[in-house]
């Protein structure tokens, strides 16, 4: 399934409808989009949702940058947007993608693998990719 992006106009139009907190963020959480595997949560302001919607190539906000953070661009482990939708209240994205390769800075899938259990959290899937080898593109 191909992503067709909106143009310049229904962009700024959904664009202005985000409710953004007061940093000037919104949630996005980031699932594979054919298997419904929640990959990550990050945060994205209106200039990266325009580019992710205007590109198809997801783009968030880094908080500790204070930056545009293209995912894949140190790593090669890209997502491509599949679709883009706000939630009831209008303050959170969910962005289905297509993940190549792993999401998390880890090397896991999914940056969801602490799973909590009563006897405390409990690591559910090993690392996939060791950081050196994720990050040689850096």
């Amino acid at each position: 399934m191909a992503y067709t992006p909106p143009d310049a106009a229904t962009c700024a139009r959904m664009i202005a409808q985000v409710r953004f907190n007061d940093a000037g963020l919104v949630a996005a959480i980031a699932q594979q989009h054919d298997t419904g595997e929640v990959l990550m949560l990050a945060w994205m302001n209106a200039a990266a949702l325009e580019e992710t919607l205007r590109t198809g190539r997801v783009c968030y906000f880094s908080r500790s940058r204070q930056a545009l953070w293209r995912k894949g661009e140190t790593s090669g482990q890209v997502q491509t947007l599949v679709d883009a939708r706000l939630d009831c209240d209008r303050d959170a994205v969910l962005v289905l993608v297509d993940q190549k390769g792993v999401a998390c800075h880890t090397g896991r899938r999914s940056c969801f693998f602490n799973a909590m259990r009563p006897e405390g959290l409990v690591e559910i899937s090993q690392p996939l990719i060791g950081a050196d080898e994720l990050y040689k593109h850096a």
